[in-house]
């Protein structure tokens, strides 16, 4: 049973639509969401979790369609990052874990202590005064001290220096070692994606581009650097993305649609996304 299942998903707001996407994350895996701001991200991961009603399509979230009554029941089951941690500014890591307790049936308080004492977080002082970091990782203690299955994080790493980020990966990459752990994860830096993801989703402008396995992302593609002339002998279905300068023109090609005529280079996930937003 795969986590999350999303055929032709449509939200429609003024200016804006999201325009039938449809993917899947099987479980055990973790799956990087990725676009530029407005690309409909956020509005994904609101529509998964029916905090906004969908217009079209359908959403399974463990083996559940997310507009059900049963849905309530599976929220138990999932952890949720935002990309700010909302807790009241006077409460304390203690007064955070007292007030779990009473909202989760599976709070697991030796975990959460666990993983205070991991992350260094003092438990008597005041959310107010921590850190973005500190408040970030107080926030992923919260999502992965309940036994959840799913993890759905958008820009839990972002504005985080690279080794707390680092620090934090870490730790999704041990929570999915269990083949009944998931992670969803929206993240505007392409790097923290290409480390630990499976699998990657591609937004731009609402519409889905791909979502594709990453190490066959990787290999799928390939830079040649050209002159116009040669260029224009290319087949242009076999051009995904162009970048010209004073030199030549850059062109990113699938592999499989052109012969290996040209010397190439292999891209990062970025270089890529870029080529193909750009193409797209």
């Amino acid at each position: 049973m795969d986590a999350i299942a999303i055929k032709n998903l449509t939200k429609h707001f003024k200016g804006f639509t999201l325009d039938r996407i449809s993917f899947t994350l099987p479980r055990g895996c973790i799956m990087g969401l990725v676009g530029e701001n407005g690309a409909g991200k956020s509005t994904t991961l609101n529509l998964i979790m029916n905090a906004v009603s969908r217009d079209g399509g359908s959403v399974t979230v463990l083996g559940v369609d997310n507009e059900s009554r049963e849905f309530n029941a599976v929220k138990e089951k999932i952890g949720i990052v935002l990309d700010e941690a909302y807790f009241p500014e006077v409460l304390t890591a203690k007064n955070v874990n007292e007030i779990m307790k009473h909202t989760y049936q599976n709070w697991q308080e030796s975990e959460f202590f666990s993983l205070i004492d991991r992350f260094r977080l003092p438990q008597n002082k005041a959310f107010r005064d921590f850190s973005r970091g500190m408040k970030m990782k107080l926030a992923i203690a919260v999502a992965l001290s309940h036994e959840p299955e799913l993890l759905i994080l958008d820009e839990a790493t972002s504005g985080l220096d690279p080794m707390v980020r680092d620090e934090i990966l870490d730790l999704f990459n041990e929570f999915t070692r269990d083949e009944n752990h998931t992670v969803l994860l929206s993240s505007h830096i392409v790097s923290d994606l290409e480390k630990i993801c499976d699998y990657i989703v591609f937004l731009h402008q609402g519409k889905l581009i791909f979502c594709e396995e990453k190490d066959r992302l990787l290999e799928e593609y390939v830079l040649w650097k050209l002159t116009e002339e040669q260029f224009s002998d290319i087949p242009q279905e076999a051009v995904c993305g162009v970048k010209r300068n004073p030199f030549g023109v850059e062109v990113l090609v699938k592999k499989d649609a052109v012969a290996d005529v040209f010397p190439g280079e292999h891209l990062s996930l970025e270089d890529i996304i870029l080529f193909l937003a750009k193409g797209a």
